[in-house]
Formats: structure tokens, C-alpha cells, sequence
């Protein structure tokens, strides 16, 4: 049942463009208990069916910009082998605690940039007025 309700929920949030891993990886660990590796192991292997069925729909709502996508997958798939060679060599801790301060650096720029953008936003309104 935790593999269900794990699986639902991150998948909701990879449909909508936000990143599943950000939900599975932190579940899978803290409920599932798999070493670290294993868990952004199965991360990676749940991303392939789920980004797949989440771009079809993008693309059929042409949300996608593909000048801006296709520079970003060429130098992601470069990324991606220097950052799967740095995590096989480091210890499951350290992979844990990179993990985390990631996620927790993603946070702080959210909640920043989400105060940036109501400001924004609010400027624009009065500038219509």
C-alpha cells in the first residue's frame, strides 16, 4: 500500500512538470527504507514511462518552447553521466545529505522567487490601471 500511495502521488506531481523525484526519493526512504542509491536508482528508472506520458500531453498543449528544450536535453544527457559517475562513487550518506541540501536549496529559491514573482505580478496590474 506505501508503494501505491507513493507511486500516485509522485506522479501526480511529475504530470505536472514539478519533478516526482522531489516526492518519490524522500518516500521511498523514509517509508520504504532502501539504501539511498537504490532509491534515486528507482527514481531514475520511474522517471522514463512517467516523463513520457507527461510530455505527450505537453506537447499535444503545445506548453513545450523546443528552442529552449532541445539545448537543455544535449547538455542535461552530458550532466546526467557526470552526475551518475559522482554519485556511484560516493557513500550512501553522503549521497543522502547531497540529496538533501539540494532539495532543501530548491526550497529556499522557491519560496524566494514565488515572493519575486507576486511582486512582479503586482506592478504589472497597477501599470494596466
Amino acid at each position: 500500500m506505501k508503494l501505491f500511495l507513493i507511486g500516485i502521488v509522485s506522479g501526480i506531481v511529475s504530470g505536472m512538470g514539478i519533478g516526482g523525484g522531489a516526492i518519490l526519493i524522500p518516500a521511498l526512504v523514509m517509508f520504504v527504507k532502501p539504501p539511498q542509491h537504490i532509491a534515486q536508482s528507482v527514481n531514475l528508472l520511474y522517471f522514463i514511462p512517467t516523463a513520457i506520458v507527461a510530455l505527450i500531453i505537453h506537447i499535444k498543449n503545445k506548453k513545450i518552447d523546443f528552442k529552449i528544450a532541445v539545448p537543455i536535453i544535449i547538455f542535461g544527457l552530458f550532466g546526467a553521466y557526470i552526475g551518475s559517475q559522482i554519485a556511484v562513487n560516493l557513500s550512501e550518506d553522503t549521497l543522502r545529505k547531497c540529496f538533501g541540501v539540494f532539495l532543501f536549496l530548491i526550497g529556499i529559491n522557491e519560496m524566494i522567487r514565488k515572493d519575486g514573482k507576486n511582486k512582479i505580478k503586482k506592478n504589472k496590474d497597477k501599470i494596466k490601471k
